[in-house]
Protein backbone atom coordinates (compact mmCIF):
# COMPACT_ATOMS: atom_id res chain seq x y z
CA UNK A 1 0.00 0.00 0.00
CA UNK A 2 1.41 3.55 -0.93
CA UNK A 3 1.78 6.52 2.18
CA UNK A 4 -1.07 8.50 3.02
CA UNK A 5 -0.74 11.93 0.60
CA UNK A 6 -0.67 14.94 2.46
CA UNK A 7 -2.38 17.91 1.34
CA UNK A 8 -3.17 21.18 2.78
CA UNK A 9 -7.31 22.09 1.49
CA UNK A 10 -8.48 25.33 0.01
CA UNK A 11 -10.00 26.76 2.45
CA UNK A 12 -6.45 27.01 4.45
CA UNK A 13 -5.11 29.06 1.08
CA UNK A 14 -8.29 31.55 1.52
CA UNK A 15 -7.91 32.34 4.77
CA UNK A 16 -4.20 33.57 4.23
CA UNK A 17 -5.43 35.02 1.39
CA UNK A 18 -7.74 36.74 3.33
CA UNK A 19 -5.26 37.32 6.18
CA UNK A 20 -2.64 39.12 3.99
CA UNK A 21 -4.85 40.87 2.38
CA UNK A 22 -5.87 42.88 5.71
CA UNK A 23 -2.09 43.40 6.63
CA UNK A 24 -1.77 44.93 3.32
CA UNK A 25 -4.97 47.13 4.03
CA UNK A 26 -3.61 47.94 7.05
CA UNK A 27 -0.13 48.91 5.62
CA UNK A 28 -1.58 51.55 3.50
CA UNK A 29 0.01 49.12 0.31
CA UNK A 30 -1.91 49.26 -2.75
CA UNK A 31 -0.45 45.73 -3.09
CA UNK A 32 2.06 43.18 -1.97
CA UNK A 33 4.38 41.31 -3.77
CA UNK A 34 5.88 37.94 -2.52
CA UNK A 35 9.14 36.36 -4.08
CA UNK A 36 10.29 32.70 -3.67
CA UNK A 37 12.80 30.89 -5.38
CA UNK A 38 13.83 27.04 -5.66
CA UNK A 39 15.97 27.46 -2.30
CA UNK A 40 13.48 29.29 -0.48
CA UNK A 41 10.38 28.75 -1.63
CA UNK A 42 8.31 29.12 1.60
CA UNK A 43 5.83 32.85 0.79
CA UNK A 44 4.82 31.41 -2.46
CA UNK A 45 3.86 28.45 -1.57
CA UNK A 46 2.24 29.70 1.89
CA UNK A 47 -0.27 31.86 -0.35
CA UNK A 48 -0.17 28.96 -3.15
CA UNK A 49 1.11 25.58 -3.20
CA UNK A 50 2.88 26.45 -5.85
CA UNK A 51 6.56 25.08 -5.74
CA UNK A 52 8.81 26.78 -8.38
CA UNK A 53 11.81 24.62 -9.85
CA UNK A 54 14.54 26.30 -12.00
CA UNK A 55 12.56 29.36 -12.52
CA UNK A 56 11.42 31.34 -9.51
CA UNK A 57 7.80 32.79 -8.54
CA UNK A 58 5.95 35.69 -6.71
CA UNK A 59 2.39 36.28 -5.77
CA UNK A 60 0.78 39.26 -6.47
CA UNK A 61 -2.06 40.11 -3.20
CA UNK A 62 -3.76 43.51 -4.09
CA UNK A 63 -6.28 45.41 -1.28
CA UNK A 64 -8.93 44.80 -3.35
CA UNK A 65 -9.76 41.34 -5.41
CA UNK A 66 -8.21 37.98 -6.08
CA UNK A 67 -4.38 37.59 -5.73
CA UNK A 68 -2.14 35.94 -8.46
CA UNK A 69 0.88 34.18 -9.49
CA UNK A 70 3.75 35.24 -11.14
CA UNK A 71 6.01 32.64 -12.88
CA UNK A 72 8.73 32.41 -15.77
CA UNK A 73 8.07 31.21 -19.45
CA UNK A 74 8.44 27.55 -19.05
CA UNK A 75 6.29 26.66 -15.57
CA UNK A 76 2.96 27.49 -17.31
CA UNK A 77 1.69 23.69 -17.40
CA UNK A 78 3.40 22.92 -14.06
CA UNK A 79 1.60 26.14 -12.02
CA UNK A 80 -2.16 25.64 -13.67
CA UNK A 81 -1.65 21.96 -12.38
CA UNK A 82 -0.64 22.86 -9.07
CA UNK A 83 -1.28 26.54 -8.20
CA UNK A 84 -4.79 27.38 -5.47
CA UNK A 85 -4.35 30.64 -7.34
CA UNK A 86 -5.97 30.65 -10.53
CA UNK A 87 -5.36 33.86 -12.03
CA UNK A 88 -1.44 33.43 -13.58
CA UNK A 89 0.64 35.94 -15.76
CA UNK A 90 4.15 34.72 -17.29
CA UNK A 91 7.13 37.60 -17.28
CA UNK A 92 10.30 37.56 -18.51
CA UNK A 93 11.38 38.60 -14.63
CA UNK A 94 10.89 34.73 -13.46
CA UNK A 95 12.96 33.34 -16.13
CA UNK A 96 15.92 31.12 -14.97
CA UNK A 97 19.52 31.87 -14.67
CA UNK A 98 20.68 31.03 -18.08
CA UNK A 99 18.14 34.33 -19.57
CA UNK A 100 16.37 32.58 -22.18
CA UNK A 101 14.41 34.94 -24.82
CA UNK A 102 11.44 33.22 -25.18
CA UNK A 103 10.75 34.51 -28.72
CA UNK A 104 8.34 32.38 -29.24
CA UNK A 105 6.37 32.62 -25.91
CA UNK A 106 3.84 35.39 -25.29
CA UNK A 107 4.60 36.98 -21.89
CA UNK A 108 3.26 39.30 -19.72
CA UNK A 109 4.61 42.62 -17.99
CA UNK A 110 3.79 44.38 -14.52
CA UNK A 111 2.79 47.21 -16.80
CA UNK A 112 -0.11 45.38 -18.15
CA UNK A 113 -0.82 43.04 -14.63
CA UNK A 114 -1.22 46.69 -13.21
CA UNK A 115 -3.44 48.09 -16.01
CA UNK A 116 -5.89 45.06 -15.47
CA UNK A 117 -5.60 44.41 -11.68
CA UNK A 118 -6.33 48.55 -11.48
CA UNK A 119 -7.77 49.70 -14.25
CA UNK A 120 -5.53 52.35 -14.82
CA UNK A 121 -5.30 53.75 -11.43
CA UNK A 122 -1.88 54.78 -10.41
CA UNK A 123 0.17 52.27 -8.41
CA UNK A 124 1.84 54.25 -5.01
CA UNK A 125 2.90 51.88 -2.74
CA UNK A 126 3.98 48.34 -3.05
CA UNK A 127 4.96 46.41 -0.40
CA UNK A 128 7.88 43.67 -0.88
CA UNK A 129 8.01 40.23 1.02
CA UNK A 130 10.74 37.88 0.41
CA UNK A 131 13.11 41.10 0.69
CA UNK A 132 16.39 39.20 1.33
CA UNK A 133 16.32 37.21 -1.90
CA UNK A 134 14.23 39.47 -3.70
CA UNK A 135 15.87 39.65 -7.34
CA UNK A 136 17.21 42.78 -9.73
CA UNK A 137 15.16 41.86 -12.34
CA UNK A 138 11.79 41.77 -10.79
CA UNK A 139 12.62 45.16 -8.70
CA UNK A 140 13.50 46.84 -11.84
CA UNK A 141 10.37 45.72 -13.30
CA UNK A 142 8.40 46.99 -10.55
CA UNK A 143 9.95 50.26 -11.14
CA UNK A 144 9.63 50.80 -14.88
CA UNK A 145 5.77 49.71 -14.52
CA UNK A 146 5.13 51.93 -11.33
CA UNK A 147 8.11 54.56 -11.88
CA UNK A 148 6.85 56.92 -9.14
CA UNK A 149 5.64 53.99 -6.59
CA UNK A 150 7.01 53.70 -2.99
CA UNK A 151 8.93 50.72 -2.90
CA UNK A 152 8.68 48.87 0.86
CA UNK A 153 9.61 45.67 2.80
CA UNK A 154 6.43 44.50 4.44
CA UNK A 155 7.60 41.00 5.10
CA UNK A 156 6.22 41.08 8.28
CA UNK A 157 2.92 40.60 6.77
CA UNK A 158 3.34 37.26 5.97
CA UNK A 159 5.76 36.51 8.27
CA UNK A 160 3.43 37.24 11.27
CA UNK A 161 1.14 35.04 9.90
CA UNK A 162 3.29 32.10 9.46
CA UNK A 163 5.05 32.11 13.13
CA UNK A 164 1.77 30.87 14.54
CA UNK A 165 0.82 27.49 13.10
CA UNK A 166 -3.17 26.55 12.06
CA UNK A 167 -3.61 23.17 13.16
CA UNK A 168 -3.24 21.94 9.70
CA UNK A 169 0.26 23.06 9.86
CA UNK A 170 1.04 21.44 12.85
CA UNK A 171 -0.68 17.84 11.37
CA UNK A 172 2.19 18.25 8.79
CA UNK A 173 4.58 19.14 10.92
CA UNK A 174 4.29 16.55 12.97
CA UNK A 175 4.49 14.15 10.09
CA UNK A 176 7.70 15.33 8.51
CA UNK A 177 9.31 15.10 11.99
CA UNK A 178 7.62 11.33 11.84
CA UNK A 179 9.13 10.50 8.52
CA UNK A 180 12.61 12.13 10.00
CA UNK A 181 12.99 10.06 13.03
CA UNK A 182 12.12 6.98 11.49
CA UNK A 183 15.01 7.61 8.48
CA UNK A 184 17.26 8.45 11.93
CA UNK A 185 16.44 4.57 13.06
CA UNK A 186 17.26 2.99 9.87
CA UNK A 187 20.29 4.94 9.38
CA UNK A 188 21.30 3.76 12.60
CA UNK A 189 21.16 0.41 11.88
CA UNK A 190 22.92 0.96 8.37
CA UNK A 191 25.97 3.40 9.32
CA UNK A 192 29.43 1.28 8.74
CA UNK A 193 32.97 2.68 9.84
CA UNK A 194 34.37 3.01 6.22
CA UNK A 195 31.48 4.10 4.40
CA UNK A 196 32.07 7.74 3.07
CA UNK A 197 29.35 10.84 4.20
CA UNK A 198 27.45 10.82 1.34
CA UNK A 199 27.12 7.04 0.89
CA UNK A 200 24.95 7.27 4.42
CA UNK A 201 23.20 10.52 2.62
CA UNK A 202 21.85 7.72 0.32
CA UNK A 203 21.01 5.49 3.09
CA UNK A 204 19.17 8.63 4.99
CA UNK A 205 17.05 9.86 1.15
CA UNK A 206 15.84 6.04 0.47
CA UNK A 207 14.46 6.37 4.08
CA UNK A 208 12.82 9.43 4.05
CA UNK A 209 11.14 8.62 0.34
CA UNK A 210 10.18 5.39 1.32
CA UNK A 211 8.19 6.67 4.64
CA UNK A 212 6.43 9.39 2.72
CA UNK A 213 8.00 12.20 2.50
CA UNK A 214 7.71 14.77 -0.91
CA UNK A 215 11.34 16.44 -0.58
CA UNK A 216 14.34 16.86 1.85
CA UNK A 217 13.39 19.48 4.49
CA UNK A 218 16.97 20.76 4.23
CA UNK A 219 20.07 19.40 2.49
CA UNK A 220 21.32 15.58 5.12
CA UNK A 221 23.92 16.63 7.53
CA UNK A 222 26.46 13.72 7.68
CA UNK A 223 29.50 15.05 8.59
CA UNK A 224 32.05 13.07 10.06
CA UNK A 225 35.37 14.12 12.11
CA UNK A 226 36.77 17.34 11.97
CA UNK A 227 33.65 18.05 9.17
CA UNK A 228 31.36 17.99 11.92
CA UNK A 229 32.36 21.19 13.49
CA UNK A 230 31.02 22.82 10.42
CA UNK A 231 27.54 24.60 11.85
CA UNK A 232 26.69 24.81 8.26
CA UNK A 233 28.01 22.68 5.58
CA UNK A 234 28.05 20.10 3.24
CA UNK A 235 28.72 16.24 2.99
CA UNK A 236 31.67 14.76 0.65
CA UNK A 237 33.76 11.49 0.27
CA UNK A 238 35.04 11.71 4.21
CA UNK A 239 35.07 8.39 5.69
CA UNK A 240 33.39 7.66 8.91
CA UNK A 241 35.74 5.95 11.50
CA UNK A 242 35.32 4.69 14.70
CA UNK A 243 35.40 6.66 17.71
CA UNK A 244 35.11 10.39 15.73
CA UNK A 245 32.19 12.00 15.91
CA UNK A 246 29.80 12.30 13.20
CA UNK A 247 26.99 14.80 13.06
CA UNK A 248 23.31 13.66 11.67
CA UNK A 249 20.59 16.26 10.77
CA UNK A 250 17.86 14.47 9.41
CA UNK A 251 14.87 16.41 7.50
CA UNK A 252 12.08 15.82 5.68
CA UNK A 253 9.49 17.79 4.08
CA UNK A 254 5.51 16.98 3.95
CA UNK A 255 3.25 19.41 2.04
CA UNK A 256 5.64 22.18 2.45
CA UNK A 257 6.55 21.69 5.69
CA UNK A 258 10.01 21.08 6.59
CA UNK A 259 11.73 18.76 9.88
CA UNK A 260 15.39 18.46 11.34
CA UNK A 261 16.61 15.48 13.39
CA UNK A 262 19.89 16.64 14.58
CA UNK A 263 22.02 13.96 16.81
CA UNK A 264 25.80 13.28 17.41
CA UNK A 265 26.80 9.76 17.05
CA UNK A 266 30.11 7.75 17.49
CA UNK A 267 30.71 4.36 16.29
CA UNK A 268 32.29 3.09 19.47
CA UNK A 269 33.18 4.37 22.52
CA UNK A 270 33.22 8.18 22.63
CA UNK A 271 36.29 9.80 24.06
CA UNK A 272 36.27 10.76 27.70
CA UNK A 273 36.77 14.78 26.42
CA UNK A 274 34.06 14.15 23.52
CA UNK A 275 31.66 12.55 25.90
CA UNK A 276 31.70 15.41 28.29
CA UNK A 277 31.17 17.89 25.58
CA UNK A 278 27.89 15.92 23.62
CA UNK A 279 26.64 15.47 27.32
CA UNK A 280 27.18 19.20 28.05
CA UNK A 281 25.39 20.17 24.43
CA UNK A 282 22.49 17.50 25.53
CA UNK A 283 21.67 18.92 29.16
CA UNK A 284 21.65 22.34 27.19
CA UNK A 285 19.16 21.27 24.74
CA UNK A 286 16.98 19.83 27.38
CA UNK A 287 17.29 22.72 29.67
CA UNK A 288 16.09 24.98 26.72
CA UNK A 289 12.83 23.17 26.50
CA UNK A 290 11.94 23.51 29.84
CA UNK A 291 12.57 27.30 30.18
CA UNK A 292 10.16 27.46 27.36
CA UNK A 293 6.44 28.05 27.37
CA UNK A 294 3.80 30.82 26.03
CA UNK A 295 4.40 34.15 27.88
CA UNK A 296 8.16 33.97 28.27
CA UNK A 297 10.52 36.63 26.49
CA UNK A 298 12.70 35.42 24.14
CA UNK A 299 15.61 36.92 25.51
CA UNK A 300 15.23 35.36 29.09
CA UNK A 301 15.24 32.04 27.40
CA UNK A 302 18.51 33.26 25.56
CA UNK A 303 19.93 34.73 28.82
CA UNK A 304 19.51 31.25 30.85
CA UNK A 305 21.28 29.65 28.06
CA UNK A 306 24.23 31.02 27.87
CA UNK A 307 24.04 31.31 31.87
CA UNK A 308 24.00 27.76 31.86
CA UNK A 309 26.78 27.00 29.14
CA UNK A 310 29.06 29.05 31.40
CA UNK A 311 28.21 27.16 34.48
CA UNK A 312 29.13 23.76 32.45
CA UNK A 313 32.08 25.15 31.60
CA UNK A 314 31.48 25.01 27.33
CA UNK A 315 30.90 28.91 26.67
CA UNK A 316 33.69 28.94 24.13
CA UNK A 317 32.25 26.37 22.83
CA UNK A 318 28.59 28.24 21.89
CA UNK A 319 28.50 29.70 18.18
CA UNK A 320 24.79 30.88 18.49
CA UNK A 321 21.54 30.86 20.66
CA UNK A 322 19.65 27.90 21.40
CA UNK A 323 16.28 28.44 18.74
CA UNK A 324 15.00 29.26 15.75
CA UNK A 325 11.72 29.24 13.93
CA UNK A 326 10.25 26.54 12.08
CA UNK A 327 7.97 25.94 9.24
CA UNK A 328 8.02 25.81 5.76
CA UNK A 329 11.63 25.97 6.26
CA UNK A 330 13.80 24.45 8.40
CA UNK A 331 15.14 27.73 9.24
CA UNK A 332 12.95 30.58 9.76
CA UNK A 333 11.87 33.74 11.56
CA UNK A 334 12.08 34.39 14.38
CA UNK A 335 15.28 33.39 15.86
CA UNK A 336 16.04 33.65 19.70
CA UNK A 337 19.09 36.09 20.19
CA UNK A 338 20.05 38.15 23.29
CA UNK A 339 18.06 41.18 21.59
CA UNK A 340 14.80 39.18 20.98
CA UNK A 341 12.31 40.97 23.14
CA UNK A 342 9.26 39.42 21.72
CA UNK A 343 7.40 36.62 23.98
CA UNK A 344 6.54 33.22 22.90
CA UNK A 345 2.79 32.76 22.25
CA UNK A 346 1.51 29.20 21.39
CA UNK A 347 1.30 27.33 18.69
CA UNK A 348 5.05 29.24 18.11
CA UNK A 349 7.17 26.10 16.35
CA UNK A 350 10.94 26.22 16.88
CA UNK A 351 14.29 24.28 16.59
CA UNK A 352 16.14 23.41 19.58
CA UNK A 353 19.22 23.65 17.65
CA UNK A 354 21.84 23.06 20.65
CA UNK A 355 25.14 23.39 18.32
CA UNK A 356 28.78 22.75 20.38
CA UNK A 357 31.92 22.46 18.54
CA UNK A 358 35.78 22.31 19.11
CA UNK A 359 38.93 22.79 16.79
CA UNK A 360 38.55 18.93 15.95
CA UNK A 361 34.74 18.11 16.27
CA UNK A 362 31.37 19.36 17.03
CA UNK A 363 28.01 18.42 17.65
CA UNK A 364 24.10 19.59 17.27
CA UNK A 365 21.06 18.20 19.14
CA UNK A 366 18.35 19.40 17.57
CA UNK A 367 14.42 18.75 17.83
CA UNK A 368 11.18 20.53 17.01
CA UNK A 369 8.40 21.78 19.98
CA UNK A 370 5.37 23.39 19.92
CA UNK A 371 4.80 26.18 22.24
CA UNK A 372 2.00 25.54 24.79
CA UNK A 373 0.54 27.60 27.57
CA UNK A 374 2.67 25.59 30.19
CA UNK A 375 5.74 24.21 28.45
CA UNK A 376 6.46 22.60 25.15
CA UNK A 377 5.37 19.86 23.06
CA UNK A 378 8.14 17.85 21.33
CA UNK A 379 7.62 17.31 17.65
CA UNK A 380 10.64 14.93 17.85
CA UNK A 381 12.49 13.65 20.67
CA UNK A 382 13.33 9.59 19.70
CA UNK A 383 16.93 9.08 20.22
CA UNK A 384 17.48 11.91 22.25
CA UNK A 385 20.43 10.67 24.37
CA UNK A 386 24.05 9.70 23.88
CA UNK A 387 24.42 7.42 21.00
CA UNK A 388 27.28 4.92 20.28
CA UNK A 389 27.25 2.43 18.01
Amino acid sequence: MGKKVYRIRDEEFKRRWKAVQQGVKEKGLDLLIAHSDEADFANVRYLSDYWPIFESAGVIVPAEGEPALLIGPESETFARDTSRIKKIYKLIEYRESAEPEYPSIQVDTFSSIFKEMFGGRQVKRIGLASYQIFPLPVYEGLKKAAPDAELIKSDEIIVDLRIIKSPVELDMLKEAFRISEAALVKTLKKMKPGMTELQVVGIIEEALYSEGAEYEGHPQYVLAGKNSNHAIGRPNYAKLGKKNLIQLNIGARVAGYSSSVGRPVSIGKMPQDMRKLVQAGLDMHFKTMEWMKAGVKANEVVKKFFEYGEKLGVSKNILYGPCHGLGMMEVEKPWMESHSDYFLEENMTFQVDTFLYCEDYGLRWENGVVVKKDGVEPLSKKLTKILEL
